[in-house]
């Protein structure tokens, strides 16, 4: 089952997905050692043993040890980590049994648009992309609440975008990590490309969002 977990998460599968896809893939069924089997696990069946993970708390653990393994064969250097959120919808209408909201869920602005919902703020290396740190928090925490809490401790920098402007000088800012963060749009469209000092603030500015720019690719999944 922690094999077909696995498979569920590397391609994006929902529990019925994953379930048609060892009718459909003899490659999956392969990885997930159930060839011998007469009778594949079903989506339901699937979904216990997500909960089951989650009500122990074991998806942090195995993060951890895929991590440790990653560390091992070179892979994630740690020298770095590049920090970003999304928000995650949930469902606003109170025409439900208790007609109400989840209280666990809250609004949060982003530019001119209102949201409701959850934000999902994870850590990934800066040089390979791949994610060390996944928090979930209520849609109305601010990004740079959770930013120092994305390091793992061992990077000596840290990107990010111009939702953690100030995160330096919070009361949990790790002294020895440098922060690269972008500046505010509006800021930067102000520059004066023909004043030299300026179009050096640019190029800055354009390698942060190189850097940056892996950090967007599991929200891309999401």
């Amino acid at each position: 089952m922690l094999r077909v977990h696995f498979l569920q998460q590397w391609f994006t599968l929902s529990d019925p997905g994953i379930e048609e896809a060892f009718f459909d893939t003899p490659l999956h069924r392969e990885f997930a050692e159930l060839e011998e089997f007469v009778h594949l696990p079903d989506e339901f069946t699937i979904l216990r043993f997500r909960h089951r993970l989650e009500k122990h708390k074991l998806a942090e653990q195995i993060l951890a040890v895929v991590n440790d393994i990653l560390i091992q064969r070179g892979l994630l250097l740690k020298l770095g980590t590049v920090v970003d959120t999304t928000l995650i919808a949930a469902p606003s209408s109170t025409k439900n049994k208790q007609h109400k909201r989840d209280p666990d869920m809250h609004s949060s602005k982003k530019g001119q648009q209102m949201y409701f919902g959850m934000k999902a703020h994870i850590g990934a290396d800066a040089e390979s992309g791949l994610v060390h740190t996944v928090r979930g928090t209520s849609g109305n925490v601010s990004d740079a609440a959770e930013g120092n809490s994305l390091l793992h401790g061992q990077e000596t920098v840290a990107f990010g975008d111009a939702g953690y402007q100030g995160i330096q000088k919070r009361p949990d800012a790790n002294v020895d990590v440098t922060w690269h963060v972008t500046m505010r749009p509006g800021k930067r469209n102000a520059l004066n490309q023909e004043n030299a000092a300026d179009a050096l603030i640019d190029n800055a500015e354009k390698i942060k969002a190189g850097i940056r720019a892996k950090v967007e690719h599991p929200f891309r999944v999401i």
